[in-house]
C-alpha cells in the first residue's frame, strides 16, 4: 500500500515499476487500475473484471474465450468496438452481479491458476471505494478473497492520507495489516538539482546547481511543481539560466494556478480562511487560547471541525505534531494575498 498527497509521483512510480516488471518477465501479467472517476460498486466490479482480463492477454480472441469460460454464475454481457483490441467492454446484471461479486473478486486467481502466470493487479485511488453506499461489505469480502490468493500480488494506492491509512492501520478495519504500507517521501533536493541540470543540458541550455537547487527549495520538493517550475524556468532561458528567469517563471506558474486558488478560497469559511493564515505563520498549538484569539479561530470545536475540513479538501495535512500547506505554490500565494509576505525562498 502506497500513501501520498496528489501530485508527489505515486502513479508513476508504480507505472516504472510496472515497465520494468513487463520487461523482464513474460510470466508475470500486470494491470494499473484507476479508481478516481468510478463512482459505484458495479463500475468497480465491471471494471475490475474486464482489465483484469485483458490484462492476463494481448490477443482479443482469448478474452473472448476466457469471458465465456471463467464465469459460473455470472453471465457477462461482452461487446467490441471497431477496434477489438483496445474497444472491448464487459457488463453483468447488477442484481446477479451484486449476488455473486465474489466470483469478480476471486477473478484474478482464477486466472492466474488457469493460465499458470502470475497477476500484479495495482489500484489507484483505492481510497475512492469508500465512497460507496455498502463499502463495509465490500471491504470484508476483499480482504477474505484476496488475502487466500496465492498467484495474485495487490499494490494499492491513494492520495488520501487519512483515509488510506485508516482503512489499513486501523485494527478494527478488515484491511488492518494487510501488507506493508509505503509513505511515500518526497524526492531528495540533491537529486532534483542533478536532474534539472541535466535536463537542462540534453536540451543546449545550461543552469549552475547554486540557481537550480533554488527550484526545489522554492516548491519543497513537491514533485508537480518542481517539475513545472523547471520547465518554465528553462522556456524563458536563452542559454544560461538565472535566478531571475525562475523569478518570473514563478509568476507565470501563479498566474495558470490562480483560478483554482481563487475557487479554492471562495470555498471555504472566514474561520478556515483564519485557520490557514496561522497555519502559515507556523503555529503549532491551534486550539491554544492565545492563538484562537489572534486569528479568530472561534472555540476549540470550531478549530477541530475546520482542520477536518480542510484536511478532506486537500488544503493542508498533519506532519509530526504540525500541519502544512499541501500545495506549495498555493502556499506562496497565500501569503503574498493575505499575510502580505512576498519571499519565495
Amino acid at each position: 500500500m502506497i500513501i501520498s498527497p496528489r501530485r508527489w509521483g505515486k502513479s508513476s512510480l508504480v507505472e516504472k515499476v510496472i515497465i520494468s516488471i513487463n520487461k523482464k518477465s513474460k510470466n508475470h501479467k500486470t494491470v494499473i487500475i484507476d479508481l478516481f472517476s468510478v463512482s459505484s460498486e458495479e463500475q468497480f466490479l465491471e471494471l475490475f473484471a474486464r482489465e483484469t482480463i485483458k490484462a492476463s492477454s494481448s490477443k482479443w480472441e482469448d478474452w473472448a474465450k476466457s469471458t465465456k469460460t471463467l464465469f459460473k454464475q455470472l453471465i457477462p454481457k461482452i461487446s467490441y468496438g471497431i477496434d477489438p483490441s483496445a474497444d472491448f467492454s464487459l457488463s453483468f446484471d447488477w442484481a446477479e452481479l451484486k449476488k455473486h461479486s465474489d466470483e469478480i473478486l476471486a477473478l484474478p486467481e482464477t486466472i492466474a491458476a488457469k493460465k499458470n502466470i502470475k497477476l500484479i493487479i495495482c489500484l489507484d485511488e483505492f481510497q475512492n471505494l469508500s465512497t460507496f453506499p455498502h463499502y463495509l461489505d465490500l471491504e470484508k469480502n476483499m480482504r477474505a478473497i484476496w488475502q487466500r490468493q496465492k498467484n495474485v500480488v495487490y499494490c494499492l494506492f491513494g492520495s488520501k492520507r487519512h483515509i488510506m491509512t485508516d482503512i489499513f492501520s486501523n485494527s478494527s478495519k478488515p484491511f488492518y495489516r494487510f501488507g506493508d504500507i509505503m509513505l511515500l517521501p518526497k524526492i531528495d533536493e540533491k537529486k532534483w538539482v542533478k536532474f534539472i541540470c541535466q535536463g537542462f543540458q540534453k536540451t543546449g541550455k545550461s543552469i549552475d546547481s547554486s540557481v537550480a537547487v533554488l527550484i526545489p527549495i522554492s516548491m519543497k520538493n513537491h514533485s508537480w511543481y518542481v517539475q513545472q517550475l523547471a520547465h518554465y524556468t528553462w522556456n524563458l532561458t536563452i542559454k544560461v539560466a538565472t535566478k531571475k528567469a525562475i523569478d518570473q517563471a514563478f509568476k507565470e506558474l501563479i498566474n495558470t494556478n490562480l483560478p483554482l486558488y481563487q475557487k479554492e478560497i471562495e470555498s471555504i469559511s472566514v474561520t478556515q480562511l483564519s485557520l490557514l493564515k496561522a497555519i502559515a505563520m507556523g503555529e503549532t498549538k491551534l486550539t491554544a487560547a492565545h492563538v484562537m484569539t489572534k486569528y479568530r479561530l472561534g472555540t476549540p470545536r470550531n478549530v477541530s471541525k475546520n482542520k477536518t475540513i480542510l484536511i478532506n479538501n486537500d488544503m493542508v495535512h498533519k506532519i509530526d505534531s504540525s500541519y502544512e500547506f499541501l500545495d506549495p505554490a498555493f502556499e506562496i500565494w497565500f501569503r503574498q494575498r493575505f499575510l502580505n509576505d512576498f519571499n519565495l525562498y
